[in-house]
């Protein structure tokens, strides 16, 4: 087998053929993938499904703890899972540049595996496409999903309530941090990594047990954690009042953060999520939300309130306090 990717893996021929039975199959075992149909055949999907869809071009591709692959699927399983679904499968496509190494795919490939292992679901449809060196930057991923929404599960930002605590899954802007550092060159000592990982497992937890306490989840991917609680506010119609001291941020993504002077709370995360949830169950999700391993650093940074239009409002560890406006402009771009 070829070392380098060749505009021939794209030409839907042999070579094409032998790059999908040779490499993908081998780390992508659905039975349904294994038919290589240019369509997949699954199962019924009964009552509500969700689907989301979402491409990654993120730079550098390999970063510690994880790369383009397993951020490829963690992210539409969250972007799934934060709808109240429960994710079914995938499908995954690339772009690939022509001399792209294939032990670099197949790495990747290996995280896909690892990462649709962890969520508990199959890649079972995909497409591959080879472009002339200098049309791309290496490698493109895209990946759809569909879910199936539990019946009685209601996950809206028009159920945001006064009153209502709002909790976040465990420390911010990790992956964020982590992607910057790599790209500055910076040494982090190996204690600086990315957060991506799957959030069914925990949006599954919350909701079996609290499913009419919970009343909106998002992961605050591009933007942080300010923009994507900038929308919900937002979109609610509420204001939100969210503590500084009560947000985790870890040392080493707070020094990152000191010295490129990028607020913390603008940085994206990949393995993090947002609950608001009524406030008399707002201690017992957040304890189990801590019996996962995705929220074992779950806390309540805030709560909504009525008095005010819809915004963000952040009092500060100095005793002030801030408004919270989304992200304008794009100061890390590639950054998923």
């Amino acid at each position: 087998m070829e070392k380098q990717i060749k505009l021939d893996h794209g030409s839907g021929g042999m070579a094409s053929r032998r790059l999908v039975e040779s490499l993908f199959l081998k780390y992508l075992k659905s039975p349904v993938l294994a038919g290589m149909q240019d369509s997949a055949v699954i199962g019924s999907v009964d009552g509500r499904m969700a689907f989301s869809t979402d491409s990654y071009v993120v730079d550098p591709i390999f970063f510690p703890g994880g790369s383009i692959g397993d951020l490829a699927v963690n992210g539409t399983v969250n972007d799934l899972a934060m709808s109240g679904a429960a994710p079914v499968c995938l499908s995954l496509s690339f772009i690939l540049e022509e001399g792209f190494q294939l032990a670099q795919l197949e790495a990747i490939l290996q995280d896909i595996a690892r990462a649709c292992g962890h969520a508990g679901l199959d890649i079972v449809t995909g497409d591959t496409k080879v472009v002339p060196r200098g049309k791309a930057d290496k490698i493109f991923v895209n990946t759809s999903g569909i879910g199936q929404i539990p019946e009685g599960i209601n996950i809206s930002p028009s159920r945001i309530r006064q009153g209502d605590a709002i909790l976040v899954s465990g420390s911010i802007a990790n992956h964020g941090a982590t992607i910057l550092a790599e790209r500055l060159g910076l040494d982090s000592n190996d204690v600086l990594t990315s957060d991506t990982c799957p959030l069914n497992h925990l949006a599954a937890a919350i909701l079996e047990t609290a499913p009419d306490a919970v009343h909106a989840m998002r992961d605050p991917t591009r933007g942080g954690l300010a923009t994507a609680l900038w929308e919900l506010a937002e979109s609610s119609g509420c204001c939100f009042e969210i503590e500084e001291e009560a947000i985790p941020v870890e040392p080493p993504v707070r020094a990152v953060c000191e010295l490129t002077g990028i607020d913390p709370l603008y940085l994206a995360n990949e393995g993090r999520c947002i609950v608001i949830a009524a406030r008399e169950q707002a201690s017992t999700i957040r304890e189990l939300m801590r019996s996962v391993e995705q929220g074992s650093g779950a806390t309540v940074i805030g709560r909504v309130t009525g008095n005010r239009a819809a915004n963000v409002i952040l009092s500060t560890r100095s005793g002030g306090s801030r408004l919270i406006e989304p992200l304008s402009g794009e100061p890390l771009p590639r950054i998923c």
